[in-house]
């Protein structure tokens, strides 16, 4: 009988708050087989995203096994399966995977090729594990749900696109910046309260910052640049829903990636405003048809970075992926205080 590899992992059996020893630790599982449309990808780097943090404090595990998160990873395939024929063993990828599979918080993790891109070449594996979530997510918001006309980075051509950005400074907002800046010809808004955060969307492409801990519409009044036509909302939608609908220009439209619980949409009837939801995993979760748009998709980003028109978001390497990284690491993200993205790399 042959015996059966294993992985390194960090999983977790119950909900727990991330202050709990249990709450992540420390596992071996059996190293997963590559079938289908699958590559098995050696992970050597990961970020973590806000995702992480809600599924582990809602999401227990089933039939008593561990549960492994994570949802942010760059590795080398080592094994595909017999349909897939897009990368091949040696190939360094990037990926955000799929939300109904076993994480990337493992040594091993099977992936459908379909969303993986090939690792930008100007970036370290660190850098680059900081983006596939966020810019698969960022880019669908802005070009596929809020419909921005997409331009080429060489363009100059401005239009009258207003964009308003509510909660810049994290790891969507950091990587939407960047796009918005430079695929759209569009005015951008981002809002940041702190003086770190304010400098670190400045960087990213803002043109214009307000403070979100105080009234919108003043603040943009002073900058006398227009009514706003778009709002990427990132958090707090629930909070600000009421000053969007009042901030917009007639046939607005609001993109948003939060759970809001009490917003009222009869707001919106007046000026005929329009609402997208943005959420990156529905192309995987449902088999769509389309799903290598995200694999495609990655592999732009990919060509936009190695020819210096993106940046990596990466805020913090915290070290290697084991149990007490990580929960540090979810609990800098659940304090709300984090800039940019947290990485971690090797085993």
């Amino acid at each position: 009988m042959r015996a059966v590899n294993t992985m390194k992992a960090v999983g977790y059996i119950n909900a727990l708050p991330i202050n709990e020893t249990d709450a992540l630790v420390d596992i071996s599982l059996p190293q997963p087989t590559a079938e289908g449309h699958d590559l098995l990808i050696k992970v050597s780097a990961i970020a973590v995203n806000p995702v992480d943090c809600k599924i582990r404090q809602n999401v227990a595990a089933e039939n008593g096994e561990y549960k492994v998160i994570g949802w942010d990873a760059v590795g080398e395939v080592v094994a595909a399966g017999e349909r897939a024929t897009r990368f091949s063993p040696g190939d360094v990828v990037y990926y955000a995977g799929d939300l109904t599979r076993q994480g990337s918080n493992a040594e091993y993790q099977l992936v459908d090729e379909r969303i993986v891109g090939a690792k930008p070449k100007s970036l370290s594996n660190a850098e680059a594990a900081a983006l596939p979530l966020t810019a698969i997510t960022a880019w669908e918001l802005l070009f596929e749900r809020l419909s921005i006309t997409q331009q080429s980075p060489e363009s100059t051509e401005k239009t009258d696109d207003i964009i308003l950005v509510v909660g810049a400074a994290g790891g969507v907002g950091s990587i939407l910046l960047q796009l918005a800046a430079t695929l759209t010809g569009a005015k951008i808004i981002a809002t940041a309260s702190r003086e770190s955060s304010q400098a670190w969307v400045k960087k990213l492409g803002a043109h214009y910052v307000i403070n979100h801990t105080q009234p919108f519409a003043p603040q943009i009044e002073k900058l006398n640049i227009g009514q706003v036509t778009h709002i990427a909302s990132l958090n707090g939608t629930d909070t600000y829903f009421e000053m969007y609908t009042e901030l917009l220009a007639p046939f607005g439209k609001i993109g948003l990636i939060d759970d809001p619980q009490n917003v009222n949409i009869n707001l919106m009837k007046r000026k005929s405003l329009s609402l997208h939801w943005e959420f990156m995993y529905t192309h995987s979760m449902f088999q769509t048809k389309d799903m290598q748009k995200q694999g495609d998709l990655l592999h732009r980003v990919a060509d936009l970075i190695d020819q210096h028109h993106l940046q990596t978001t990466i805020g913090k390497n915290v070290g290697l992926i084991n149990a007490a990284n990580l929960r540090m690491a979810h609990a800098e993200i659940e304090s709300g205080q984090s800039i940019g993205k947290i990485v971690l790399e090797g085993f």
